[in-house]
Formats: structure tokens, C-alpha cells, sequence
């Protein structure tokens, strides 16, 4: 028996695929630059902190 007859065909689409962002949609979308720019905002906030904080704060 030839191995290319006992292969099963499926349809590309539905081959085992899913597509989750079909499914739920966020009332909240962010471009992927704006999470960059967040992401180095608060790290040069935790700079700051760690550098002046204590001294702003009384802790010193």
C-alpha cells in the first residue's frame, strides 16, 4: 500500500488552528510603542526613587 494514499487531507483553515483574538476584544488596546515609552517611564521613575527618594521623603 502506497503511504501518500493513507494521508488524511483537512482543510487549511480548520487544520488544528484556533484563532483566540477573534474571540474577546479589549476595550483597552495599546500600540506596542506606547507599552516601550510606559516601560521606560517607570524604570526612570524607579531611578529617581532609589537616587532621591529617601531624602524626599524623610527616610534619611
Amino acid at each position: 500500500m502506497n503511504m501518500s494514499q493513507d494521508k488524511i487531507s483537512m482543510p487549511s483553515s480548520m487544520a488544528g488552528l484556533t484563532r483566540y483574538f477573534d474571540d474577546y476584544k479589549s476595550k483597552i488596546e495599546l500600540k506596542p510603542e506606547h507599552v516601550i515609552v510606559l516601560i521606560i517611564v517607570v524604570i526612570i521613575i524607579e531611578v529617581i526613587l532609589n537616587w532621591q527618594g529617601a531624602v524626599w521623603f524623610g527616610l534619611q
